[in-house]
């Protein structure tokens, strides 16, 4: 195969990985619901929480990491380690998590899988942003919040820490615009003081 086809097929690849709902399926296979109807109606982690308890969101939270690693990996192998290619498979998994085919392109927030793909494309800069993440949450209690600004400062840390390639920094501004745009029922929230805060100890 050409570089080009086995380009496309690592973005299929990305796409369909990043398509697919651990969340949903965690909470239906342990509870009998369906996560989209508790909570926030997302089918990540937190909301996974809620629905179905520790375990659950635990497993989806490192299911829907590991997709977005494994994506960009799977990309990598496909595409002798091209930057644009496994850049783009970043994206991609992202968008198949928020917007997956198999629940009629209506998915999740793509915070996790986020953080999966840049910590296999960029990882110094993602597990800084990820210590922004800790702290938000730590001090203001929002999940959302957290992520909303790890999302935002991230492209920063990629520029001043990984010296990227043209294709890693426009990947990192537009998944940082992905996790911001898909948070934005949340900023409404949090404004309007009915986003609810973060509680592990949900059961």
């Amino acid at each position: 195969m050409t570089a080009q086809v086995t380009g496309l097929l690592a973005i299929v690849v990305a796409y369909l990985l990043g398509a697919i709902p651990f969340g949903y399926l965690l909470t239906r296979f342990t509870t009998g619901k369906d996560v989209r109807g508790e909570g926030s109606g997302n089918i990540g982690a937190t909301n996974v929480l809620r629905a179905a308890g520790r375990g659950a969101a635990v497993a989806t939270l490192a299911l829907d990491m590991a997709k977005g690693f494994a994506a960009v990996w799977i990309a990598g192998m496909l595409t002798d380690n091209s930057p644009g290619w496994m850049a783009n498979a970043a994206l991609a998994v992202m968008v198949g998590h928020a917007f997956p085919i198999f629940l009629g392109f209506k998915g999740g927030k793509a915070v996790a899988t986020f953080i999966g793909a840049f910590l296999y494309l960029t990882p110094i800069p993602m597990l800084a942003a990820l210590i922004v993440f800790v702290i938000t949450v730590t001090v203001t209690r929002y999940i959302s919040a957290a992520s909303i600004l790890m999302a935002a400062t991230f492209p920063l840390g990629v520029w001043l820490i990984q010296h990227p390639t043209p294709n890693e920094l426009i990947a990192a501004i537009i998944a940082a615009a992905i996790v911001v745009y898909r948070h934005k029922e949340n900023l409404q929230r949090i404004r309007t003081g009915r986003e609810p805060v973060f509680r592990w100890g949900v059961s």
